[in-house]
C-alpha cells in the first residue's frame, strides 16, 4: 500500500516566482500630515474637513468640497458656466497649451480654475467664487477673470455680500500672454464699483495665496479672513530676499504673521468659516 494517499497528499508547492498576497491595511485608509508627521485616519480628517486633529494642519480641498463646506446643503447655483479656456496664442512648453488644458479638466474635473455661483450661508443668500490650486496652479487665465468679474457684478446688481475664498498659488497665466495679465485689472475694477455701491465683500485667504491672485483682488476685501498657517504673499521669499538683499523675517507671509502685522482681520480655522462669514453679514447689516 502506497505511504500516501489522495486524501493525505503533500499540498503542492507554491509555483516558483508567484507571490501570494499579502494581507493588510487596505490603501488610502491613512495619511501622512505634512505638518506633524502623524499619521491620521483618513475618516477622521474628513470629518473634521480635512484638518489634522493632532496639530490642526489645514490640508487642501478642492473648490467643490469648498462650496460644500461653506454654503447650505444643496443651494449652490453655478453661474457661467459654459465658459471655456482657449489657446489664443497656440503657446506651448513641455506641452501644448490645448492639451494642457484637457489633461487638467480631466484631471480635477473643473473647466478652469475658478468656480462661482451663488448659495446659502446659514440661510443668508450669497455670491460665491473659489479658485483653486489644483487646476494649473490657480493662475488667472481669461476665464478665471471672466468668472470672477461676471461674479462681482451679478453680486452688484443683486445686491449680495460677496464672497470669495482664494487658493492660487500663481498669478497671470503665461499661457494667454496679455490676456491673462488684464484679468487682475478687470477684476479690480468691477470690485471698486460693487464698493461704490455698498456691497460687503469678504475674502477669504487659504493655502497658498500668491501671485496676482494676492496682488488683486484677494487682498481687496472689507474682512480678510485667513486660514491658519496659510502661505499668502506676492513673490517667494528667495526672490524677495535676492531682490531687496535683506534679511527676511521668519514665517514672514505665513497668516499669523500678516495679522500681526494688520493685512488680515482674523483667523478662522475651517470648521469656523461658515459661522465666522454669517455673522459678519449680520454685523454690517447685509
Amino acid at each position: 500500500m502506497s505511504s500516501t494517499t489522495p486524501e493525505f497528499a503533500a499540498a503542492p508547492a507554491a509555483a516558483e516566482g508567484v507571490k501570494r498576497a499579502k494581507r493588510g491595511v487596505p490603501e488610502g485608509l491613512w495619511q501622512r500630515c505634512p505638518g506633524c508627521q502623524a499619521v491620521i485616519f483618513r475618516k477622521q480628517a474628513e470629518e473634521l474637513l480635512s484638518v489634522c486633529p493632532e496639530c490642526e494642519h489645514h490640508w487642501y480641498v478642492s473648490a467643490s468640497d469648498r462650496i460644500e463646506q461653506v454654503l447650505d446643503s444643496g443651494t449652490f447655483e453655478e453661474w457661467d458656466a459654459e465658459l471655456m479656456p482657449t489657446d489664443p496664442l497656440k503657446f506651448a512648453d513641455k506641452k501644448a497649451y490645448a492639451e494642457r488644458l484637457v489633461a487638467e479638466q480631466k484631471r480635477t474635473g473643473l473647466r478652469d480654475a475658478a468656480l462661482t455661483g451663488c448659495g446659502m450661508i446659514r440661510a443668508r443668500r450669497v455670491a460665491i467664487g473659489v479658485t483653486d490650486s489644483a487646476f494649473i496652479m490657480g493662475s488667472m487665465g481669461s476665464v478665471v477673470g471672466e468668472r470672477l468679474a461676471r461674479l462681482v457684478e451679478r453680486a452688484a446688481d443683486q445686491n449680495l455680500p460677496l464672497i470669495i475664498i482664494s487658493g492660487s498659488g500663481g498669478g497671470a497665466r503665461m499661457h494667454e500672454g496679455i490676456l491673462s495679465l488684464m484679468q487682475m485689472a478687470k477684476v479690480t475694477a468691477a470690485l471698486a464699483r460693487y464698493n461704490e455701491m455698498g456691497g460687503l465683500f469678504i475674502s477669504v485667504l487659504t493655502n497658498p495665496t500668491m501671485g496676482g491672485v494676492a496682488a488683486s483682488f484677494a487682498s481687496l476685501g472689507d474682512l480678510i479672513f485667513a486660514e491658519p498657517k496659510a502661505l499668502i504673499g506676492f513673490a517667494g521669499p528667495r526672490t524677495i530676499k535676492a531682490t531687496i538683499r535683506i534679511e527676511l523675517p521668519d514665517g514672514f507671509q505665513t497668516s499669523e504673521f500678516l495679522l500681526e502685522h494688520g493685512f488680515v482681520d482674523r483667523i478662522v480655522p475651517r470648521a469656523r468659516l461658515k459661522s465666522e462669514i454669517a455673522r459678519a453679514i449680520d454685523y454690517c447689516g447685509k
